[in-house]
């Protein structure tokens, strides 16, 4: 059975926060509130090594907005949580890989990718 890790962004999935968010990246990157994002993708398209690093391991990821990862949790797990963060889902329990501060940290996509090696294995 695959391992699942689920990646949570600290935006909306509505088409007006998308917009929002897409101008928000390019006019001021350096404020944007979704470091995951910037991350994960470049301006228009997924980041090149994250897509290589996704198609070469052995897990299952899931990529949600945090308005439906809210809408799927109950309200005690969500007040847990502060995004983005990564999850790995172990049946019905929900393990940190790595949280926002960790996340806002990082300055590249491959210390995400440093960081998920290091905690999957």
């Amino acid at each position: 059975m695959k391992r699942t890790i689920i990646f949570i962004y600290n935006a909306d999935s509505n088409i007006w926060n998308k917009y929002l968010d897409f101008a928000h990246k390019i006019l001021s990157p350096s404020t944007y509130s979704c470091n995951l994002c910037s991350l994960t993708h470049g301006n228009f398209s997924e980041n090149k090594a994250w897509r290589q690093f996704r198609e070469e391991v052995p897990y299952e990821f899931i990529f949600k907005y945090k308005d439906q990862f809210v809408e799927e949790c109950n309200e005690s797990e969500y007040e847990k949580f502060r995004f983005p963060i990564v999850l790995e889902q172990k049946e019905s329990v929900l393990d940190i890989l790595a949280n926002d501060k960790e996340l806002n940290m990082m300055s590249s996509v491959e210390d995400l990718i440093e960081t998920l090696r290091k905690k999957l294995t």
